[in-house]
C-alpha cells in the first residue's frame, strides 16, 4: 500500500457498545491500559511464521475506458458506505467509485452502487460501525443508515479483528456475523520494518534493539515474521528490556512511531532475562521503527540512517486489502455486492495497464483521504514506489503497493487450479501469532471457513470472459541473490542412504513450503548436507539428488507460487558441519537442508 492510516486490525482488546468487550489485539486502544499492569512476560522464540504469496508484477491487458466524471451519480440507488483508511492499495477502487461518492460514467454507478467512502483511521469504531449497522438490519431495517456496509483492514489483521467483532455480532443472531468477501489490492513495499544497516546485513545484530510502533499491527507483524525466519526472539513486555531479543516502544499511530525514532527517544527499562528481571536497569532509545507510507517517508527525510529490513515488497502475501460485510445484507443484497466488487476489479484493471487512470485514481485519493501534504502526486509517486536517500545519504526503499483484479482475487482465494488459498494461510499464521504472543488476551479466532464467503467471486467469474491475467511471480535462475531475507536450517528426513523422505517428513515439509511461500518476490535456495558417514563423492551425490527432492516436492505443491526458476539448488556434501560428527545428535544436525531466501536486486 503505498499511504495508510491507521490500516492496523492487529490485535488489541477493544469495548464494542457498553459493557460489550471482546478480544482483538490491535490497534483499539484498550490493551496498552491492560498491558503495563500484567506480569512480566518471558521474551518469545517467533519460530518459524508461514505465509504464502504472489508476485507484485503489475499487469492488465485491458482497453483504457473513459475516465469517470466529477460529478456524483446513481443518487436514485441505496447508499453504501465504504469505511477504509487512506491505503493506496485501494487505488482502483477508488477510480470505481470516480469521487469521495460514485460519479456520473463511474464504473460503481454502471453496476447500480451508490458507494461513498467513509475514511476511518480507527479500527475499534470500524467494528462499532459494522455492529451499529447490523444491529439496525437485526431490528427491521433492511437499508440500515448507520454505520458501515463494508470495511477494509489489512488481512494479516482479520483474524483478530473478526475474533472480537464477531464474538458480538453473533449474539444478533448467526446470520449477522461478519465475512470476508474480496480484496482491493496489497502493499507491496510501503509498510516495513526499518532499522540500522547492521540489522539488515547481520540480523543476530538486531538483539537488544529497541523498536518503536504500534503494537500488534500489520508492520508489527512484519518485524515478528522476520525474526521467525532468523531464530530470533521477540520480548512481548514493552515496559522490560531483553538484551538477548528484540524490544518495543508503543507508539500511538504509525506516525508517532517515526517521530519517537526522529527526536531520539529514550526510556529507562528493567533489564530481564527469560522474563525474570535482573535487578539492573539500563537507558535504551529507539533505533529501528515499523511503520508505513509516508511513516517512512518522515523518518528518511527528517533524520535518515535507518534501511528497510524487510517489507511486504518480500513478504508479499501479507497484506491484502481485505473488504468485509455483514453476512445477512450480503446475502439479501447479493447484486450490490457483486456490483461492487465487479467494480474495483474493473478498476485495478484500468489503474494496472494505463498511467493515465492511475493519476486520476491518485486525484481521487486526495479528494478521499485528506492526507496533510499529500497531493496527488504524492500518492501516485509513493503507489509505485521510490529509491530515495535519506538525510544521512542512505538509499532507502519508500512506498509500494498493487491493485487487484478478478484474476488476482481468483488466486489470492486459491479459486484456480494450482493455487492455494493464499488468504487463508495468511489468516491462519498471524492469527496464531497473536495467540503465541499474548494467550491471555486472545485464546483462540474464528476458523476461516467461518469468515470466508468467496460465493460473489465467483458468481462474477461464472459471468466474466477472457480476463486480465493474476499478478504471479516470475525469475531467472542466473540472477544472483543479493539481499538475503533469512537463512533456516531444516531437519527433514528421508529414508536411509536414498532421496525419498520419510512418512515423518511430511509435517516439516508442509512448514517449510508455507514459510517460503510468504515471500513471492524473493527467489529460494535449497542447501543440500550430509553427516561425514560414508565415501564423501557418494555423500556430495546424496545431498544433491535430496536437495533436488526437495524442490520437486515445492514444484509440485504449487506451480504457481515455486514457478521455474525460483529454486536453486546447491550440494554440500558432508563439507559443511554445524555440529561433531563423532556422535548421534551430532550427526542428525548436520543432516540437514538450509534454505535462503532473498532478493536478486534486480
Amino acid at each position: 500500500m503505498a499511504v495508510k492510516i491507521e490500516k492496523g486490525g492487529w490485535v488489541l482488546i477493544f469495548a464494542l457498545g457498553a459493557g460489550i468487550v471482546g478480544y482483538t489485539l490491535k490497534e483499539y486502544g484498550l490493551l496498552d491500559k491492560l498491558i503495563p499492569s500484567a506480569k512480566v512476560r518471558s521474551s518469545v522464540d517467533v519460530g518459524r511464521i508461514d505465509l504464502p504469496t504472489v508476485s507484485g508484477s503489475q499487469t492488465s491487458n485491458v482497453a483504457a475506458t473513459n475516465l469517470p466524471g466529477s460529478k456524483r451519480g446513481c443518487d436514485d440507488k441505496p447508499e453504501v458506505r465504504f469505511y477504509h483508511w487512506a491505503w493506496n492499495a485501494q487505488m482502483g477502487l477508488m477510480f470505481a467509485a470516480g469521487g469521495p461518492q460514485s460519479t456520473d460514467g463511474s464504473f460503481m454507478c454502471k453496476e447500480g452502487v451508490n458507494l461513498r467512502f467513509v475514511r476511518e483511521d480507527d479500527s475499534g469504531k470500524m467494528q462499532e460501525a459494522l455492529v451499529a449497522f447490523a444491529t439496525e438490519l437485526k431490528n427491521g431495517n433492511k437499508q440500515p443508515t448507520k454505520g458501515a456496509h463494508f470495511v477494509a483492514i489489512m488481512g494479516d489483521g482479520a483474524a483478530t479483528f473478526l475474533k472480537g467483532l464477531n464474538d458480538t455480532l453473533k449474539k444478533l443472531g448467526p446470520d449477522y456475523t461478519a465475512k470476508v468477501i474480496g480484496s482491493a489490492g496489497y502493499s507491496r513495499g510501503e509498510d516495513k520494518f526499518m532499522g540500522p544497516p547492521a540489522w539488515k546485513q547481520n540480523p543476530a545484530a538486531s538483539r537488544g534493539g529497541l523498536v518503536a510502533g504500534y503494537l500488534r499491527d500489520g508492520d508489527w507483524n512484519i518485524a515478528l515474521k522476520w525474526l521467525g525466519d532468523n531464530s530470533l526472539c521477540n520480548n512481548p513486555d514493552e515496559k522490560t528490556y531483553d538484551p538477548k531479543c528484540l524490544n518495543w516502544v508503543a507508539a500511538s499511530d504509525y506516525i508517532d512511531a517515526g517521530e519517537k525514532y526522529i527526536s531520539g527517544y529514550c526510556e529507562k527499562r528493567a533489564v530481564v532475562d527469560k522474563g525474570k528481571k535482573t535487578g539492573e536497569t539500563k537507558n535504551v532509545c529507539v533505533n529501528g521503527v515499523v511503520t508505513w507510507t509516508p511513516g517512512d517517508v518522515n523518518v528518511a527525510k527528517k533524520k535518515g540512517g535507518l534501511v528497510s529490513i524487510v517489507s511486504t515488497k518480500e513478504y508479499s502475501s501479507q497484506m491484502p486489502n481485505t473488504i468485509i460485510g455483514i453476512d445477512r445484507w450480503m446475502q439479501d443484497n447479493r447484486s450490490t455486492v457483486e456490483g461492487m466488487l465487479k467494480a474495483t476489479f474493473d478498476g485495478g484493471d484500468q489503474v494496472k495497464a494505463h498511467p493515465a487512470a492511475l493519476k486520476h485514481a491518485a486525484q481521487i485519493s486526495t479528494a478521499v483521504y485528506h492526507e496533510a501534504n499529500a497531493d496527488y502526486n504524492y500518492w501516485e509517486r509513493y503507489y509505485n514506489g521510490v529509491i530515495e536517500p535519506d538525510k544521512q545519504g542512505l538509499q532507502v526503499e519508500l512506498g509500494g503497493s498493487s491493485v487487484n483484479n478478478l484474476a488476482d482475487n481468483l488466486l489470492l482465494y486459491g479459486m484456480v487450479k494450482g493455487a492455494a488459498n493464499l488468504f487463508a494461510a495468511t489468516y491462519t499464521v498471524f492469527g496464531d501469532i497473536v495467540v503465541k504472543q499474548y494467550p491471555d488476551l486472545v485464546p483462540n479466532y474464528p476458523a476461516v471457513d467461518q469468515i470466508l464467503d468467496t460465493s460473489y467471486i465467483a458468481a462474477i467469474a461464472s459471468r466474466s470472459g477472457a480476463m486480465s491475467p493474476a499478478s504471479v511471480p516470475q525469475f531467472n535462475t542466473s540472477d544472483k541473490l543479493t539481499n538475503v531475507v533469512s537463512r533456516k536450517a531444516w531437519n527433514i528426513t528421508f529414508d536411509t542412504g536414498k532421496n525419498t523422505f520419510t512418512a515423518s517428513a511430511k509435517t516439516d515439509l508442509d512448514q517449510m513450503m508455507k514459510d517460503l511461500l510468504v515471500a513471492g518476490s524473493t527467489a529460494v535456495e535449497i542447501h543440500g548436507h550430509t553427516d561425514s558417514v560414508g565415501d564423501a563423492n557418494a555423500n556430495m551425490q546424496l545431498s544433491e539428488s535430496r536437495a533436488f527432492a526437495v524442490k520437486t516436492w515445492l514444484e509440485g505443491q504449487s506451480s504457481l507460487s515455486f514457478p521455474e526458476g525460483r529454486v536453486r539448488i546447491f550440494a554440500h556434501g558432508q563439507q559443511n558441519p554445524v555440529a561433531p560428527n563423532s556422535t548421534d545428535e551430532g550427526r542428525a544436525k548436520n543432516r540437514r537442508v538450509e534454505i535462503v531466501i532473498g532478493t536478486t536486486g534486480k
